[in-house]
Protein backbone atom coordinates (compact mmCIF):
# COMPACT_ATOMS: atom_id res chain seq x y z
CA UNK A 1 0.00 0.00 0.00
CA UNK A 2 3.10 2.24 0.75
CA UNK A 3 4.82 1.98 -2.71
CA UNK A 4 1.49 2.49 -4.66
CA UNK A 5 1.17 5.94 -2.20
CA UNK A 6 4.60 6.86 -2.98
CA UNK A 7 4.56 6.20 -6.77
CA UNK A 8 1.15 8.16 -6.65
CA UNK A 9 3.12 11.29 -4.76
CA UNK A 10 6.72 10.72 -7.09
CA UNK A 11 3.73 10.95 -9.93
CA UNK A 12 2.54 14.40 -8.99
CA UNK A 13 5.52 15.99 -8.36
CA UNK A 14 7.19 14.54 -12.02
CA UNK A 15 4.11 16.68 -13.26
CA UNK A 16 4.64 20.12 -11.38
CA UNK A 17 5.77 22.40 -14.18
CA UNK A 18 9.40 23.60 -14.83
CA UNK A 19 11.54 20.66 -14.05
CA UNK A 20 13.55 21.01 -16.67
CA UNK A 21 14.40 24.75 -16.12
CA UNK A 22 14.82 24.98 -12.44
CA UNK A 23 14.89 21.86 -10.91
CA UNK A 24 13.73 21.56 -7.23
CA UNK A 25 13.34 25.10 -6.94
CA UNK A 26 10.17 24.81 -8.67
CA UNK A 27 8.24 24.59 -5.56
CA UNK A 28 9.60 28.07 -4.11
CA UNK A 29 6.69 29.80 -5.07
CA UNK A 30 4.42 27.58 -3.91
CA UNK A 31 5.86 27.75 0.00
CA UNK A 32 6.28 31.31 -0.69
CA UNK A 33 2.35 31.51 -0.97
CA UNK A 34 2.01 29.29 2.00
CA UNK A 35 4.15 31.26 4.25
CA UNK A 36 2.37 34.71 3.13
CA UNK A 37 -1.18 32.90 3.84
CA UNK A 38 -0.06 31.92 7.33
CA UNK A 39 1.54 35.51 8.00
CA UNK A 40 -1.86 36.78 7.03
CA UNK A 41 -3.74 34.87 9.00
CA UNK A 42 -1.72 35.69 12.17
CA UNK A 43 -1.95 38.91 11.94
CA UNK A 44 -6.44 39.25 10.78
CA UNK A 45 -7.69 35.91 12.87
CA UNK A 46 -8.36 36.43 16.02
CA UNK A 47 -9.30 34.61 18.61
CA UNK A 48 -11.60 36.18 21.45
CA UNK A 49 -10.00 39.43 22.16
CA UNK A 50 -6.19 38.34 20.63
CA UNK A 51 -4.35 37.20 17.78
CA UNK A 52 -0.88 36.37 17.74
CA UNK A 53 1.21 39.82 17.76
CA UNK A 54 -0.86 40.44 20.81
CA UNK A 55 0.26 37.97 23.04
CA UNK A 56 3.49 38.23 20.94
CA UNK A 57 3.95 42.11 22.06
CA UNK A 58 2.61 41.57 25.70
CA UNK A 59 4.66 39.08 25.99
CA UNK A 60 7.81 40.87 24.72
CA UNK A 61 7.22 43.40 27.18
CA UNK A 62 7.00 41.31 30.01
CA UNK A 63 10.81 40.74 29.11
CA UNK A 64 11.78 43.88 28.67
CA UNK A 65 10.04 44.82 32.85
CA UNK A 66 11.94 41.40 33.81
CA UNK A 67 15.12 42.79 31.89
CA UNK A 68 14.49 46.49 33.72
CA UNK A 69 13.82 44.85 37.27
CA UNK A 70 16.66 42.69 37.10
Amino acid sequence: MNIKRSIRFQQILNKWPGKKYIGEYRFLPLFFILGAVLEYSMINWQVGETNFYRVYKIRQAKNIVEETLA
